[in-house]
């Protein structure tokens, strides 16, 4: 356990510095402030000398030196990766106080109202009105849904899983391949499908529109994917589940879509910031709450395995780009440049803000959920370094069919 705390440190500073250099990039940054305008709160702004900051406060403040101004930024940019390290370092450091039945009673304050907080913010920040969207191209969407919950479970989770299970199980404990099973029956991301594809020149009405839906969707089809393939490992039976979700998730989803219609809409717009980062800091709480019962058990993530999932992500993520940006090219299909762009974002990417609270949800008590967790926690930030990279030559993709 402690070599793979080892990897996930060097991993997330491999990530943090990764990202610093997508956002210091002024076309990326502009495109990231745009989406972030739409969707999620406003950290990035431009000052008169066209220099990015990341919040006039930090920059304004004489009292900090231009170090810790630079220190400051550094940690508001990575909080989420930063975050993620310190919940299992800290963990790893005082496992009884966050596992489950501990003093501190996570499976009350983080189980039940931190995870439902999350759907309700969730709920809250979901602009249905760009689901009208869906009509102009219902072949494309029809696609892009199919692949993310029909064709990655059974076509991707299913044979990955039981070729790793046959032939390197010592690398891959079953609980891990459990966990990358569980991966591919997520919906997609969408804050990054937006991000990446507006700053690409994709088609951006497009991919937040796919995004909402799969959102929305797999609220439903995740968990029934789930119970398809774990249903002996699942305590409750089937009906209690869809209770215990309607409670959980669904009830909070809608509670925060009636929310918008109220002045609580433009209460989370202006204050989107604290919003967000309460999402992320209950995300971590969590990670924290897994990782400290996995290591109160001695069930953890160990070095190889750590290092095996670092191997086979980026691949795994590579060729779904590959794979669906080539088939949403096929002429007989008739997409644009743009909306190929939106389709294999949307189509390639899992959610980590909407698969972490659910697996808690369905997996709660189960003592190999850190294994569970680990997948997505991993390739959450190679999804935007991977797809950061892709940018330019996306760039050069769409402004070619634009003239």
């Amino acid at each position: 356990m402690k070599g793979a705390i080892l990897v996930l440190i060097l991993y997330a500073l491999g990530c943090c510095a990764a990202a610093e250099g997508f956002l210091n990039n002024p076309r990326h940054a502009k495109a990231f402030s745009s989406s972030l305008r739409k969707e999620r709160p406003l950290i990035f702004q431009r000052a008169p000398n066209d220099r990015l900051l990341l919040s006039a406060s930090l920059e304004q403040d004489d009292s900090l030196t231009p170090k810790l101004r630079r220190i400051a930024s550094f940690i508001e940019k990575n909080f989420f990766l930063m975050g993620m390290f310190f919940a299992v370092g800290f963990a790893r450091a005082f496992p009884s106080l966050g596992k489950t039945g501990g003093i501190l009673k996570p499976e009350l304050i983080i189980g039940k109202y931190g995870v439902a907080a999350v759907f309700l913010l969730s709920g809250l920040s979901l602009e249905l009105s760009q689901l009208t969207k869906a009509y102009a191209s219902v072949k494309l969407n029809t696609l892009v849904q199919t692949i993310i919950f029909a064709v990655w479970p059974f076509l991707v989770g299913v044979p990955l899983t039981s070729f790793l299970n046959a032939f390197l199980p010592g690398i891959f404990p079953r609980p891990l391949t459990e966990g990358l099973l569980i991966l591919t029956c997520l919906p997609t991301t969408v804050n990054m499908n937006v991000i990446l594809t507006s700053a690409s020149g994709g088609n951006v009405a497009s991919a937040l529109c796919n995004a909402v839906v799969s959102n929305l969707g797999g609220i439903f089809a995740t968990p029934f994917l789930l119970f398809r393939f774990f249903g002996s490992q699942i305590s409750l039976p089937f009906m209690d589940m869809l209770i215990k979700l309607a409670n959980k998730v669904l009830l909070p989803v809608t509670i925060g879509q009636m929310l918008r219609a109220t002045k609580a809409k433009d209460m989370y717009n202006k204050h989107s910031k604290f919003f967000k980062r309460l999402q992320e800091v209950i995300l971590l709480s969590i990670l924290w709450n897994a990782f400290c019962t996995a290591i109160s058990e001695n069930i953890g993530l160990e070095l190889q395995s750590g290092i095996g999932l670092l191997l086979l992500l980026p691949i795994l993520h590579g060729v779904s780009l590959a794979t669906v940006f080539a088939l949403f090219s096929i002429p007989a299909f008739g997409f644009s440049r743009g909306e190929v762009v939106a389709s294999m974002f949307c189509a390639a990417q899992k959610t980590l803000a909407f698969g972490l609270p659910l697996i808690n949800t369905i997996f709660e008590g189960n003592p190999n959920l850190a294994a569970y967790c680990a997948p997505i926690m991993f390739l959450h930030p190679l999804q935007l370094i991977i797809g950061s990279l892709l940018v330019p030559r996306l760039q050069r993709y769409t402004s070619t069919a634009s003239r």
